[in-house]
């Protein structure tokens, strides 16, 4: 049987950064913690103040509500929490660490082997 849990983390920025609705200086993240015959699977569920779409009241009772509901599985809770897309990646990333190998290596890789590199798109920061 599967156990669910979830931890709040709140990051504090050594500086201040911009966003396209004001300055961040800290970001809350859950971590949902599944445990089964003694393997722990860990999922981020991170949303930004003022810019998710799921930046509402009732976020960490979503969450609770999930945790107490895990049984229903991964698909059901999915359904449930169509509303919520970080608790919805949250989820599947803990489903999926839960099942690994190695609970941090999701998708193994020549990429994660560090034999490989990867194309990515860059990320422009709207700091000063």
């Amino acid at each position: 049987m599967i156990k669910a849990s979830y931890k709040k983390y709140v990051l504090e920025f050594k500086n201040a950064s911009g966003t396209s609705r004001g300055i961040l200086k800290t970001k809350e993240t859950w971590f949902i913690i599944l445990e089964e015959n003694g393997k722990i699977g860990i999922g981020e569920t991170a949303l930004f103040r003022g810019l998710s779409i799921d930046d509402v009241p009732n976020y960490e009772k979503k969450l609770e509500w999930v945790c107490s509901n895990i049984h229903l599985g991964l698909q059901k809770l999915v359904a449930e929490v169509f509303n919520f897309p970080s608790i919805q990646f949250g989820l599947e990333q803990a489903f999926l660490s839960l099942k690994s190998v190695n609970n941090f290596e999701l998708f193994p890789s020549e990429f994660t082997k560090g034999n490989q590199a990867i194309s990515i798109n860059g990320l422009v920061w709207m700091g000063r």
